[in-house]
């Protein structure tokens, strides 16, 4: 992995292999390296060809301390699975101290490093220390969670002569490993694992609530297995407190197991340790439709079947996506009949999601029926229920969507004192409740509806700082996602919803009787590098589609995870003056937007937009 780099010394030739998956050799070649002088930084040509690995060399004999921080910061981006390679650019002692699991610091670029040289009493040059510097862009911790991080990145490396030899080895250097970011994309993949949703209700049909949560692994490098040793560690830290897992404490892989892939059947066979012997045929059914959908993102065509062993090689169980699909309920599975806005008569219509149709149809029932004029609505994800905002913005009403059904008085006023310091468009989680914030400046508040009816309950947002001017629920009912407005900014941020548990003191219940409080905690933003966010959506059962801007930049569509982190493929297609976008979470289903310009408009998976309707507004899916 070599490439030219700028240096004070003499250039040697560096012989790079690239191999494939299957251990052959592809291609050599040779690349400029210096032998001492200040290092750039470390970036290598992105790979296309998702069979080829690229392993680095190790240091040549006599290697110049320059060579030997080049070649290590390079071993860093191979894909040896245990950094055997960077290992040999190290002292002994240094090889049993250092940790290149604990973290990957993701820099714009790869590390620049300048050296500076401690000079002996006779003259001689004793050892060397080269400065590590950069701008960070994330941290992926030891749970393989990633950050988004914008600080600055300094670090030291020290080299000295290794004992009883001239050669040039380090001896002190960061924990975890550090590269640029063309390198992070090329080697990691960003993979959802699942776990069940521990405070929230049972899906419509009594299925587990499934709960995504993404992380980073090495794409090259057993990433089946690798996610499965996380998996079975347990939930990142953030989301932990709202997720439960179906491995009893303790489960890990039996012992020797070292790699699993699917067999000719698409089968991938677990054996598990002595702690999870002893599990009944259901909590077993449950660990494997985990395993199930954390695969599917591993392989082209997911994985059909999961086979649990005993630490004695008998078998547990086998789940396959029929068994699977009885047992848990995820945002990506639900299949929405229609697709929602508000037309030019101030009505909720729908269009069919199955065959595109263009015709749209007022909804049954009192909100389709034009005798409340809205300009913004949400329909349950049973599609049963919508919740309509009256024109002005001021009430909050909801209706069934069945013909003939009476709309009651409104459920939620708001005292704001114009139409856009009132209510927000509304939001259902999958437990059937019913969200939305009112912006009053005087009152601003996030206020939850338990089944969209009875006494709106405000939720307690301890880390809000700002106004919320949108809200989406995730389906999983225990991730939020919001619009907060603060001095003239305004940011989409990632919240986790705590049901009593971990509520604040002022929202538990206190007597007998009182209902359990709602808690958003540890809201973090996820689209930093946007100083502007207009709308938003969720896109996925980790991912949300996002329309803002940067500084001084133009308004753009992207997509970007619950994470941080910026989805591997292209971004939506531009579509000029978008006010609104709704997705599902079905990614299959197209995107739909409102349009300055051409009202609701649909984009599917390789289309352009297409037009459906003029004079339409508040596009929405179930949810």
């Amino acid at each position: 992995m070599g490439a030219d780099r700028e240096g004070s010394g003499r250039l040697r030739p560096v012989r790079v292999g690239v191999y494939l998956g299957c251990g052959a050799l592809l291609l050599t070649g040779c690349a400029s390296m210096p032998d001492s002088g200040d290092l750039s930084g470390v970036e290598s040509t992105p790979r296309q060809d998702s069979q080829v690995r690229v392993f680095a060399l190790p240091p040549r004999e006599d290697a110049r301390p320059a060579e030997i921080v080049q070649g290590f910061l390079e071993a860093l981006t191979s894909d040896d699975a245990q950094y055997k390679t960077a290992l040999k650019y190290l002292t002994t002692a240094a090889r049993k101290s250092w940790d290149p699991f604990s973290s990957t610091t993701v820099l714009t670029d790869g590390p620049d490093a300048k050296s500076e040289q401690a000079v002996n009493a006779d003259g001689s040059g004793g050892s060397y220390s080269y400065t590590l510097a950069g701008t960070k862009v994330a941290t992926v911790n030891d749970q393989h969670a990633y950050t988004p991080d914008s600080a600055a990145y300094r670090a030291t490396v020290h080299l000295t002569r290794q004992k009883g030899t001239k050669q040039w080895r380090i001896d002190g250097l960061p924990q975890g490993v550090v590269m640029g970011n063309s390198d992070f994309q090329r080697n990691y993949v960003s993979v959802n694992k699942y776990y069940f949703a521990s405070n929230a209700a049972s899906g419509p049909t009594g299925q587990l609530g499934t709960v995504a949560d993404p992380v980073y692994v090495r794409e090259k490098v057993d990433p089946m297995t690798e996610m499965v040793r996380a998996l079975l560690k347990g939930p990142t830290r953030w989301l932990d407190p709202v997720v439960a897992s179906s491995f009893p404490s303790g489960t890990d892989l039996k012992e020797g197991v070292t790699s699993l892939s699917p067999d000719d059947r698409n089968r991938v066979t677990v054996p598990l340790n002595h702690k999870a012997d002893h599990v009944s045929r259901l909590q077993c059914d449950k660990m494997a439709t985990q395993l199930l959908l954390t695969f599917r993102d591993l392989t082209p065509t997911g994985v059909d079947e999961v086979e649990l062993q005993r630490s004695n090689g008998t078998q547990l169980c086998v789940v396959n996506e029929g068994r699977a699909e009885v047992i848990a309920s995820h945002g990506t599975a639900e299949h929405p009949g229609y697709e929602y806005f508000i037309d030019g008569k101030q009505r909720l219509v729908r269009l069919s999601s199955a065959n595109g149709g263009k015709e749209p149809e007022p909804v049954p029932g009192p909100l389709g029926d034009g005798g409340r004029k809205l300009r913004a609505a949400a329909v349950s994800r049973d599609e049963d229920s919508a919740a309509g905002v009256s024109a002005d913005g001021s009430s909050l009403y909801v209706g069934s969507l069945v013909s003939g059904a009476s709309l009651g008085d409104a459920v939620l006023h708001s005292q704001g004192r114009t139409a856009q310091d009132r209510l927000t468009t509304p939001s259902w989680d999958g437990r059937g409740d019913l969200w939305v914030a009112d912006r009053d400046p005087a009152n601003p508040r996030l206020v939850l509806l338990e089944k969209g009816a009875g006494e709106p309950l405000q939720v307690s947002t301890p880390g809000l700082d700002g106004r919320v001017k949108a809200v989406r629920v995730a389906a999983d009912g225990v991730r939020i996602a919001l619009i907060v407005e603060k001095d003239g900014k305004s940011s989409l941020q990632i919240g986790r919803i705590d049901r009593d548990t971990t509520a604040t003191t002022a929202t538990k219940a206190t007597t007998a009787g009182e209902r359990p409080g709602v808690s958003v905690l540890e809201l973090h933003s996820v689209a930093p590098q946007l100083e502007e966010v207009t709308a938003m959506s969720w896109a996925g059962d980790s991912r949300l589609v996002v329309v803002g801007r940067e500084s001084e930049g133009v308004l753009q569509m992207r997509y970007v995870q619950v994470d941080g982190s910026t989805p591997v493929g292209a971004a939506p297609s531009a579509l000029t003056g978008v006010k609104e976008i709704a997705a599902s979470e079905d990614e299959r289903l197209p995107l739909v937007a409102h349009s300055e310009e051409d009202g609701i408009v649909r984009l599917s998976s390789g289309e352009q937009w297409q037009k459906v309707v003029k004079d339409g507004t508040a596009p929405v899916y179930p949810g």
